[in-house]
């Protein structure tokens, strides 16, 4: 007797909930309409860090490169980001000048950029959070370069629109199971 094949979950969905949801939070911050607080970080922390991680190491068993990379790496992006926030409060290092992390912000655009790439080939929705994400990082680096209050609200609003493709999608594709056919386009 053989053993039955097991179906799994899509692990794609919390993935993409985690982010989406986190980045909503973070640029509704980031748009000037409250100060980061512990409501952030926690979803930064738990969500958009440790559940994109786990959604990561589920596609990696599912042989799914291109969503490991970008849970895993998106989600250890939440987790580094809370920790420069964090780790200056605690005393374990100094606060992360503007600049350098303008750096930090511009890298994880480069990433993007090339994650998007990846993206050609696949719907219009992820094309869309990934193109809006590499605009985002940008637009978040040279807020931190200049120091523009502007650039940064316009960051903002971008992110909120970045954050609510990811959820779109990810809630279109838990419907999509749910429901046995295709509810929202994607």
């Amino acid at each position: 007797m053989k053993a039955m094949d097991q179906k799994t979950a899509n692990p794609a969905p919390v993935g993409l909930l985690g982010f989406g949801m986190t980045t909503i939070l973070l640029n509704i911050h980031n748009a000037g309409f409250f100060p980061i607080s512990a409501m952030i970080l926690a979803m930064g922390i738990f969500y958009g860090g440790i559940a994109q991680v786990i959604a990561g190491v589920l596609e990696y068993k599912k042989g799914n490169t291109f969503a490991y990379t970008a849970f895993t790496s998106y989600g250890m992006f939440w987790l580094t980001l809370v920790f420069l926030i964090v780790a200056p409060k605690w005393g374990i290092t100094g606060a992360t000048e503007h600049a350098f992390m303008a750096w930090y912000l511009f890298v994880w655009g480069l990433f993007t950029l090339f994650m998007f790439i990846g993206t050609l080939n696949k719907g219009p929705v992820l094309k869309f959070i990934f193109g809006s994400l590499t605009i985002l990082f940008f637009l978040l680096a040279v807020r931190d370069w200049t120091g523009s209050e502007l650039i940064g609200t316009i960051a903002g609003w971008e992110g909120i629109v970045c954050g609510a493709s990811a959820f779109y999608l990810g809630m279109a594709e838990v419907l999509e199971e749910a429901r046995g056919r295709k509810i929202l386009p994607f």
